[in-house]
């Protein structure tokens, strides 16, 4: 009985392992479909595209922006997107380092983030983005901008 029960316990425990220790790897398609999406993202706001950018962020899409500022929900995200790229002229390049998926739903994107100023220094940051499958199209759900300490 006691083995049993010891042999009982073993075999949860490896079968807990193997299910929490498994890594979601995103596909060929959902790694370009993701690639696809950051770039309308960096598209849209070079070409301040309003339709664009309204259709690859969800409803309650949040921001944090490298001065501190949080930006929430769609509307208050887009103005200030916009307003952004307009205070802030330059060409936006968005590099995905890596994409992990939480399931096949859910995602975090990390990428480095440039904008070559007119004056043609480059602001050199990284953004990380949630995204989500939402009716077959990915979306983003949040963005968060990070200036590295002593960059400017």
């Amino acid at each position: 009985m006691k083995n049993r029960l010891s042999l009982l316990l073993l075999s949860s425990l490896i079968a807990t392992m193997n299910l929490s220790a498994q890594q979601v790897i995103p596909s060929k398609k959902q790694t370009e479909d993701i690639h696809y999406l950051i770039e309308n993202y960096a598209l849209a706001r070079e070409k301040k595209d309003v339709v664009l950018l309204e259709s690859i962020l969800t409803a309650d899409v949040d921001q944090l922006v490298s001065s501190g500022k949080w930006r929430m929900g769609k509307k208050e995200s887009m103005e200030g997107m916009l307003q952004s790229s307009t205070s802030n002229p330059g060409t936006r390049t968005l590099k995905i380092e890596k994409i992990r998926l939480f399931n096949a739903q859910c995602a975090i994107v990390d990428a480095r983030y440039e904008i070559k100023n007119t004056n043609g220094t480059i602001r050199k940051m990284w953004s990380s983005f949630v995204v989500v499958l939402s009716e077959n199209e990915w979306k983003i759900s949040a963005i968060r901008n990070m200036l590295p300490a002593g960059q400017k």
